[in-house]
């Protein structure tokens, strides 16, 4: 497969606040896009790829294209990264106002700004979720990425270098990797997924039932349903007509719908509820007070209206800064060091320890008293903890030391204050 030709970098002003490239590429949204360099990005799109960077002040971009485009012909790529990144909505002003309506988004917010809906083709979204069926983040991306290199168009190649950033604790040396040739595809037209093959296949290359799915669900497509008809849902249809569309698909249920109704057909109320996004419902807005003991089709719809009552008519943006927050893959946003000093004491004393634990949540230190009596001989142990606060964009922006006391005895009687 040949390199390509690359345009050169341009820039588009956008601040963190509107976009974060290392969040939005990250959250289980799209799952093409790839880590191509330290701070860098790049997905197939249906004749180029695009590749991006971001600054703290600027969304920078690039496209690279099979073949040299014709000298007369005007670069349409920002225009392109406007619309999927659905640049036209201000979103600074979107988490004001959910911020003003509910206390627990805006203690959440303020380390994930920038948490925006992409606007995806429907096609790709609509395989992508149906993909996502009992699987996780990374596995979804290794299954998309067969389907485009066994049914999509090349692209061309990129060359990938090392996607760990640099910083001043860590040589460089450290961080260099040889830097590798990655092809990319575009994704599979519908025609492309309806031949007679395509089942199997995909079966052969680890779908499991998905490859059904996506077999019949392309067929109903493109040939019991008009030409162009899934971005009609985006233009033609309203949130309840475009869902009720897609669920007579295979393999698509309601929160696939909703997610294809979110992520790429202008559907801002759509609220995908999984047993992820109940938990955050019953965990910090106490939904059900714990009646509820599975995600019925009742359960889904009110906890979605639990939602949209809360946070209006953007409610899907909403809730996905709070799915964001919860996912693992953030988790680096605290970063604990610990070191540990160890001294003896021999005596029959009491003795009062007061251990300092993170809560995760909200990044505060609780206290818990424990009173430990007839103590003969007792190891006291200081833990300091250093936690770093790191922001959106992965500088840290704060270091604060806590120490913790731990203590360990033959004989002991305890007893909590």
């Amino acid at each position: 497969m040949s390199k390509g030709h690359a345009t050169a970098w341009a820039q588009l002003p956008i601040s963190l606040n509107q976009l974060c490239l290392a969040t939005v590429l990250r959250c289980g949204q799209s799952f093409r896009w790839k880590a191509s360099g330290p701070d860098e990005w790049s997905c197939g799109f249906p004749d180029r790829i695009i590749s991006l960077r971001q600054s703290p002040t600027h969304l920078h971009y690039r496209a690279t294209f099979p073949s040299p485009p014709p000298k007369s012909s005007k670069d349409d790529t920002v225009e392109i990264v406007k619309n999927y990144f659905n640049l036209s909505v201000d979103l600074a002003s979107l988490y004001e106002k959910w911020s003003l309506a509910d206390p627990n988004f805006k203690k959440k917010a303020g380390e994930f700004r920038g948490v925006r809906m992409l606007r995806q083709d429907p096609w790709e979204c609509l395989i992508g979720f149906i993909c996502s069926s009992n699987n996780n983040i990374s596995r979804i991306g290794q299954m998309v990425d067969k389907l485009c290199a066994t049914y999509g168009t090349p692209l061309g190649t990129i060359t990938h270098t090392s996607t760990t950033p640099l910083s001043p604790s860590t040589p460089s040396s450290e961080n260099k990797t040889p830097p590798t040739e990655v092809a990319y595809y575009s994704f599979p037209s519908i025609e492309a997924l309806t031949t007679p093959d395509v089942e199997d296949t995909l079966k052969q290359l680890g779908f499991g039932y998905r490859a059904k799915y996506i077999y019949r669900t392309a067929c109903m497509v493109h040939k019991d349903r008009p030409k162009g008809f899934l971005n009609t849902l985006r233009d033609d249809k309203d949130y309840k007509e475009a869902h009720a569309e897609l669920i007579q698909f295979t393999g698509v249920g309601p929160k696939v719908a909703d997610c294809v109704c979110l992520m790429s057909l202008d559907k801002m109320g759509a609220v995908p509820v999984d047993t992820h996004v109940w938990q955050i419902a019953t965990r910090d807005y106490k939904f059900g007070k714990g009646k509820h003991r599975s995600l019925t089709p009742a359960v889904y719809e009110a906890v979605g209206d639990l939602f949209r009552d809360l946070w209006g008519d953007e409610a899907g943006w909403a809730h996905s800064v709070l799915f964001t927050a919860d996912l693992r893959t953030f988790s680096d946003r605290l970063e604990n060091t610990k070191t540990t000093t160890t001294t003896t004491v021999k005596s029959k004393t009491k003795v009062k320890v007061e251990v300092r634990e993170e809560e995760d949540d909200d990044e505060k230190i609780k206290l818990e008293d424990v009173k430990v009596e007839e103590v003969e001989e007792e190891e006291v142990k200081t833990v300091e903890k250093r936690v770093r606060k790191r922001g959106a964009n992965g500088q840290v922006k704060a270091e604060v030391t806590v120490k913790t006391e731990e203590v360990t005895e033959r004989r002991t009687r305890r007893r909590r204050g």
